[in-house]
């Protein structure tokens, strides 16, 4: 158990990766240099996979079991607590297979994946295209909107009108984002697409339709309490605790952030995406997600060997990082505006 809630991973760091960590960043030649070494990687044992969505679906719908009042309350609390922590796996493994990291070449994992989508409130047609978008332009000063939690900078932050100055504010205020139940899933993954382009985005709407039909059932047949328990707890919790790690996997003390021309692929992965520290426990309930610089270095990575990357190449272990403590959470929710000159984010009106 003890090993369980250790934050570090347990991997000695060479001479080489300490004298890395005395360089503020990495050429693009060594950039590009670590990220192929990561190709062998980005190699899935299919009955790992499987064994992996199997097991994970099994152990969420026995989570959601235990919220039923057949037991006594504190063991429903629990439960839904642990439904949470296991929403947040199920839809990290629905991410992988997004990105064609795993059963890549399975109908039936594609139709599985397709309800999984649909019930975690984040239908596919929708998700691959926003999360697609923010691989794409991740850390770039200009163009990020989409699928990701907006930047501008001092200047553009400036010379905004009071209505875009205040819905800039909305997006990326701390509520908003540890309301990520109603702000990023039910409104950005469902309902906005689907009234944007309804015909592209009909399973925006089936997923809130589907979402208020379980609800309902779970209202007539168990009551407030039990809906509470079953869909409600779970779902902010884990929508919770997803948003963040989204938010300040990108938004953390000594990010960086490029304009297009001096934008790389491979640097917004090594430079612009956090090592997010947690016990051990944690990096299993959200599916490795933390080792999140690698997963922009290589995305067919899947989530169960991103451990191992991170343990054989020395370079991905210097990694920026910070962690679910209050202490880095606050630091990283000050972080408003990118500031030219001083190249870091700020807050409003701070140089």
């Amino acid at each position: 158990m003890s090993s369980l809630l250790s934050t570090q991973p347990e991997v000695p760091v060479s001479a080489e990766a300490a004298d890395l960590a005395d360089q503020e960043s990495l050429s693009a030649a060594s950039r590009k240099k670590i990220s192929r070494s990561t190709a062998k990687f980005a190699r899935e044992n299919p009955r790992r996979s499987w064994f992996a969505v199997i097991s994970s679906l099994l152990l969420l719908l026995a989570a959601l079991a235990g919220t039923l009042p057949f037991w006594a309350v504190p063991f429903r609390v629990v439960s839904s607590v642990l439904a949470a922590l296991m929403l947040v796996r199920v839809f990290v493994i629905y991410h992988d297979h997004q990105h064609r990291a795993i059963l890549s070449k399975s109908r039936l994992a594609d139709r599985i994946m397709k309800v999984v989508g649909v019930l975690v409130l984040a239908p596919s047609s929708v998700w691959k295209h926003s999360h697609d978008a923010h691989h794409a332009h991740n850390s770039k000063l200009h163009g990020n909107d989409l699928g990701s939690y907006p930047t501008m900078t001092e200047a553009r932050y400036r010379a905004s009108s009071l209505s875009e100055r205040i819905r800039y504010r909305v997006s990326r205020h701390p509520l908003t984002v540890l309301g990520g139940y109603l702000t990023s899933f039910l409104y950005a993954m469902c309902l906005g697409p689907f009234f944007d382009n309804p015909r592209k985005h009909l399973d925006g709407l089936i997923s809130v339709v589907v979402h208020l039909a379980f609800i309902t059932l779970m209202v007539l047949t168990v009551g407030w309490l039990g809906a509470f328990l079953t869909i409600f707890l779970p779902f902010i919790i884990a929508s919770c605790l997803g948003s963040y790690l989204f938010y300040a996997q990108h938004n953390f003390p000594g990010v960086k952030l490029e304009d297009e021309d001096g934008w790389t692929y491979e640097g917004a992965a090594l430079e612009s995406s956090s090592f997010m520290r947690m016990p051990k426990v944690l990096h299993w309930f959200t599916g490795n997600i933390g080792y999140h610089h690698i997963h922009h270095l290589n995305a067919r990575i899947p989530f169960y060997r991103l451990p191992e990357a991170y343990a054989a190449i020395p370079e991905l272990q210097q990694a920026k990082t910070t962690s679910l403590s209050p202490v880095d959470i606050v630091r990283c929710f000050r972080l408003k505006v990118w500031s030219v000159e001083e190249n870091r984010l700020v807050g409003y009106g701070k140089r």
